[in-house]
């Protein structure tokens, strides 16, 4: 069982969603497009707010809340994405990726599907405090370069650093949220 969970006294959360066995989906600008546009789609429809993402080569990070600022509604809506871009990159990977990428998410399925794209694991925390929000802000925008492939973070097309960090565009509204101690 998952220790991370969404907690029902909680508003904002950390998380990250990984590619099973870490294998680099996200090499080409269709397979982003999925899931900014299911952000987009989840912050128009669904009440998904986009405090900051980061998406990597094999997984993705981000800082979420529900417009209602509830846990339920946010588990629920990143369920919902999670599915819906896990079908439509696995469908994707077939077409466009090696046949060994589709042999893993094949073997990777459980019991109630054919394929598995996501980890299981959604690795979520809950964040309580303005410092530990800036760490995670920190941390995911800084990713891409820790990883050697920009030098500066809003250089990364696919992160919501373009709008922390000025004269950039972005590809996701990024809901900026207020974090007053009436969270902690």
């Amino acid at each position: 069982m998952e220790r991370y969970r969404f907690h029902s006294d909680g508003a904002l959360f950390y998380c990250t969603f990984s590619v099973v066995d870490w294998l680099p989906v996200f090499v080409a600008e269709a397979a982003f497009k999925i899931v900014t546009d299911s952000l987009n789609f989840s912050h128009a429809n669904k009440g998904l707010r986009t405090n900051a993402y980061v998406i990597m080569p094999t997984h993705m990070h981000g800082i979420f809340f529900h417009k209602s600022f509830q846990a339920k509604p946010l588990e629920k809506v990143l369920t919902d994405f999670r599915k819906f871009t896990g079908r439509q990159l696995a469908d994707y990977a077939r077409s466009h990726l090696p046949h060994c990428f589709s042999e893993v998410f094949e073997a990777r399925a459980v019991e109630d599907r054919e394929r598995r794209l996501w980890q299981s694991t959604r690795h979520r925390v809950q964040i309580e405090t303005a410092g530990f929000w800036q760490v995670k802000l920190d941390y995911l925008h800084a990713n891409p370069c820790r990883k050697g492939l920009v030098t500066r973070p809003q250089d990364w097309r696919f992160s919501s650093a373009s709008f922390w960090y000025p004269l950039s565009r972005e590809l996701v509204p990024v809901n900026e949220v207020m974090l007053t101690p009436i969270y902690w």
